[in-house]
């Protein structure tokens, strides 16, 4: 078969290495335009770009792929790729540009999409974020024939991944991107010989994971040290849970939830102890652990390494919450 990938983060580099081990020709990449990134903010290559070039793999960048948009030479230009492709179908993951009617019926098998997600949970742009933060104990990968709206396409395979107490938005991405790319090479093996079936999407359970803003890594002490801990988790490693004490944003990477309930008279957000082990800090209804921190300028250290360069005490108060935001 030959396919068109669409996409652009690392989660989607991992389904392109595995379609092009599995042997698919790949004609054509489409992925986001460089963009500055760093600290001398210079121009940077998607990680599907990277891989694109390092095979030599043509690649696309248009701005729009809408032919009465904000940029038509940029859609007109990757329409003719697109159709010169002669593709049997394209594999978008993670791509972030909106796909119109005419590329989606362009390919002969129409186009597929990996999302992160088991349909209908989580539509939208960042459903291993919103899955953690929620609390849900399994996700998984969805194999989506794609049509007009916004993830609402035909079920054409699934399979479930448990989310473990310990998982942050980093190991969860890592397991789904490896899953996604084996359920794609599977579905498109399917789709060769006529083996797919299409399911529709329940609806019920329809749920949004809106994207991540940067404000919302702002810890609100007044929340149960649970939601808390699973926002720290969801925000790791980006954009990192943040609080304010001592006039510093301190950027939270771990934390745990202690056993027994908040001492009395101890304010949400109030230093209760500190040790080797961590920094514990009242919440709603319990304590919260904080074991990984990083000061501005610095990296994540473990609390007893972050405590030999950041002097906290007993008594102090992270927040107001609205003062975190990075």
């Amino acid at each position: 078969m030959r396919i068109i990938f669409a996409g652009t983060p690392d989660f989607a580099r991992v389904a392109l290495a595995q379609l092009h081990a599995a042997g698919f020709e790949i004609p054509l990449v489409l992925t986001q335009p460089d963009r500055p990134a760093g600290r001398g903010m210079k121009l940077q290559a998607s990680s599907v770009k990277q891989f694109a070039l390092d095979h030599h793999i043509p690649v696309a960048q248009p701005r729009s792929l809408r032919l009465d948009g904000k940029y038509p030479e940029d859609a007109a230009a990757a329409r003719a790729a697109i159709e010169a492709a002669r593709a049997d179908a394209m594999v978008v993951a993670a791509y972030g540009l909106i796909l119109p009617q005419w590329v989606l019926t362009t390919p002969r098998l129409g186009c597929f999409n990996i999302h992160a997600s088991l349909l209908p949970r989580w539509r939208g742009a960042a459903p291993i974020h919103r899955a953690i933060e929620a609390g849900d104990t399994e996700t998984g990968i969805t194999i989506m024939q794609m049509d007009a709206g916004l993830d609402t396409g035909d079920m054409l395979l699934v399979e479930k991944l448990a989310i473990t107490p310990a998982d942050t938005t980093a190991s969860l991405h890592d397991r789904l991107a490896a899953l996604g790319g084996r359920l794609m090479v599977e579905a498109l093996e399917l789709a060769a010989c006529g083996g797919l079936s299409p399911v529709r999407q329940p609806a019920q359970g329809i749920s949004y994971a809106h994207k991540i803003e940067k404000h919302e890594a702002a810890v609100d002490w007044s929340q149960s040290a649970a939601a808390i801990e699973r926002r720290i988790r969801a925000f790791n490693p980006f954009p990192a849970a943040a609080s304010v004490v001592a006039g510093q944003t301190l950027k939270i990477h771990e934390a745990m939830v202690l056993p027994g309930d908040v001492p009395a008279g101890a304010r949400p957000g109030q230093v209760l102890a500190i040790g080797e082990q961590g920094v514990d800090v009242a919440a709603a209804d319990a304590v919260l652990r904080l074991t990984r921190l990083q000061k501005p300028g610095g990296k994540p250290l473990d609390a007893a390494e972050f405590l030999r360069g950041f002097a906290l005490t007993p008594g102090m108060v992270f927040g107001p919450a609205t003062e975190a935001a990075p």
